[in-house]
């Protein structure tokens, strides 16, 4: 069993809740979860790099200069690939990087992910996460009760306007609804918020009995 914090909206911790972290298995899959978030930073690479060939350069299709007499190498075009401004040989062009994995050696890897994050201590419950409007003053000192050191990583049950909004100007915080979370989101924040709906949508999602 893990001791995990839990804060009240607007008053800070109160208490701790014992989570069974073995729902998320029972060691950390190191290598598969390494395979899931190369995938998932290959599949965010936009791909637009390019190089011009030699037939893409612009320039003259003449010789330089005459092939023989002059004393110096023969060339044939000023867009070889030798030539400062010339064309690139094997240069990279645009591609997609995109690739995918099961879904259930996704789901484990994600599991993975929870369970390091649970040991490390890097989670948390926050109760009464409800909101009228959009308030991102209320969200920033709610963050500072949290005492969160750098990235935080809000998971919802479902979708909140009024906190994505409240988040969405404050810096390093992102909210994702628990049906959305991968193995890239869980890694790449320093702190994991859950409301309780949230961490129990994703238990059943994702834990040893879900699908």
């Amino acid at each position: 069993m893990v001791d995990v914090p839990v804060y009240q909206f607007d008053s800070g911790e109160v208490s701790k809740s014992e989570v069974d972290e073995t729902v998320f298995g029972e060691q950390i899959l190191w290598k598969l979860l390494h395979q899931a978030v190369v995938m998932y930073q290959a599949n965010r690479r936009v791909g637009t790099h390019s190089t011009l060939t030699r037939a893409e350069v612009k320039g003259a299709m003449q010789k330089p200069w005459r092939q023989k007499g002059t004393g110096r190498a023969r060339s044939g075009s000023r867009k070889s690939p030798i030539w400062r401004g010339g064309g690139v040989v094997f240069g990279p062009k645009p591609r997609d990087y995109s690739y995918s994995m099961p879904r259930k050696a996704l789901r484990a890897a994600l599991r993975s992910a929870l369970l390091g994050k649970l040991r490390d201590g890097e989670v948390v419950f926050l109760d009464g996460a409800k909101m009228d409007a959009p308030k991102t003053q209320v969200m920033a000192r709610v963050l500072k009760g949290i005492e969160g050191d750098g990235t935080t990583l809000f998971v919802l049950p479902e979708r909140d306007e009024n906190l994505f909004k409240s988040t969405r100007n404050i810096a390093r915080t992102e909210v994702r609804i628990a049906a959305d979370l991968n193995a890239y989101d869980v890694v790449r924040h320093n702190r994991l918020v859950f409301t309780r709906d949230g961490f129990d949508r994703l238990v059943e999602r994702v834990g040893h009995g879900g699908n």
